[in-house]
């Protein structure tokens, strides 16, 4: 019978695989931790029109309609799932709603006739410590 034999190559070729593996697994579970103590505080949506703070609505599950008024047009958002999106909207490119329902941190809707602009933040601070200051 043929028996594998590894060589002392193999050995350190199969312990390196391992520590990236281990290494790409702890990775996903910071990043998992990350998302699960964002979704655990409640996010809400930041409207923005012309610059200036319009609402700021809190995301549910039940829907909830705004309506946004201005002299550049009108726009009609629905809040449902935990998110935001447009469903109607007088502007002639409809570009804002290509974005569609956004539910998670950080993204974004942008109706740039109507000059209005909506993320999504959280009540959950986010560290913002700065890694280095290049000169």
């Amino acid at each position: 019978m043929n028996q594998l034999k590894l060589k002392k190559g193999d050995f350190i070729l199969i312990i390196i695989l391992l520590i990236v593996a281990t290494l790409i697994y702890v990775g996903f579970m910071i990043n998992r931790a990350s998302i699960d103590k964002i979704s655990a505080g409640e996010s809400y949506a930041h409207i923005q029109v012309d610059g200036e703070i319009y609402q700021t609505v809190k995301l549910t599950k039940e829907t909830q309609w705004i309506e946004i008024q201005t002299s550049n047009g009108y726009d009609l958002l629905r809040v449902r799932d935990y998110g935001i999106e447009v469903v109607e909207s007088d502007c002639p490119q409809k570009i804002c709603f290509t974005f569609g329902h956004i539910t998670k941190l950080s993204e974004e809707i942008i109706c740039l006739p109507l000059r209005m602009y909506i993320t999504i933040i959280s009540d959950i601070p986010i560290d913002n410590e700065l890694d280095a200051i290049v000169s």
